[in-house]
């Protein structure tokens, strides 16, 4: 289990997370929503050990992350920032193979597996700028899937896509997650988190404002109360559609 419990996470000197307390369990597709400023990159930063509390902790199987070596964390927690930028124009299957760094390299079959779950084995040896954006993020979705990590934390990973392509790499996460995996998604788009999330959690101002399966922490009237809209869902479970 990865767990922050009672978190609170100040950036420059305002408070971005106030007391949260949100689960990522392994098995399941984790869905962060909110508005925008609401505190779901920061949580998710947060859950992978990249930014240091205030207050509270994060744990990782019941031991806290500061209390892991990075090596280690990094072997067990995949994390996927917003930025899809490139420092190094490599071919696809190099930057692929970075995933392995913590691993000490080596992971052939790991990084053709990762390579076809994306469906960019076909690219794998043209350059990074040679992508489009849709293709570079799945690339650098690979590399984290490389890693083979017990926990994938991605920021926003459909956010470049088209519609095919969403749903190609919803399912490969729904694979992952099938095997074991903890799967953790921030996400605009609440139709794609009521329809293929296990557990929702929603963020307003840094606080939780609702945890729970989607139906009941998308539902109209939390909606409602924390974007200020007036919605209705439509459609059967697993295929529900936001109507504004």
């Amino acid at each position: 289990m990865l767990l922050a419990n009672g978190l609170g996470v100040r950036l420059g000197g305002a408070q971005v997370l106030r007391n949260v307390t949100a689960q990522a369990p392994r098995g399941a597709i984790t869905a962060i929503c909110g508005p925008n400023g609401a505190g779901k990159s920061t949580l998710l930063a947060s859950l992978a050990g990249l930014m240091k509390p205030c207050s509270g902790v994060v744990t990782l199987d019941e031991v806290p992350l500061t209390n892991i070596p990075a090596q280690d964390r990094a072997k067990r927690i995949g994390y996927l920032p917003q930025s899809g930028e490139v420092a190094w124009n490599l071919s696809v299957r190099n930057l692929v193979a970075l995933g392995r760094l913590p691993h000490g390299g080596g992971g052939e079959e790991q990084i053709e597996d990762a390579l076809q779950s994306v469906q960019l084995s076909g690219m794998a040896d043209r350059s990074i700028s040679t992508l489009s954006g849709g293709e570079r993020a799945r690339a650098l979705l690979a590399r984290v899937l490389a890693g083979d990590p017990d926990w994938v934390l991605a920021d926003e990973p459909l956010a470049a896509l088209d519609f095919y392509h969403q749903h190609q790499v919803l399912a490969c996460l729904r694979s992952a997650a099938r095997m074991g995996r903890g799967v953790a998604l921030v996400l605009h788009d609440l139709a794609l988190a009521m329809n293929h999330a296990d557990r929702v959690i929603v963020l307003d101002e840094g606080a939780v404002a609702a945890d729970g399966p989607p139906e009941q922490a998308l539902s109209a009237d939390i909606i409602s109360r924390v974007w200020g809209i007036a919605p209705r869902w439509l459609g059967e479970p697993g295929a529900r559609a936001l109507v504004i």
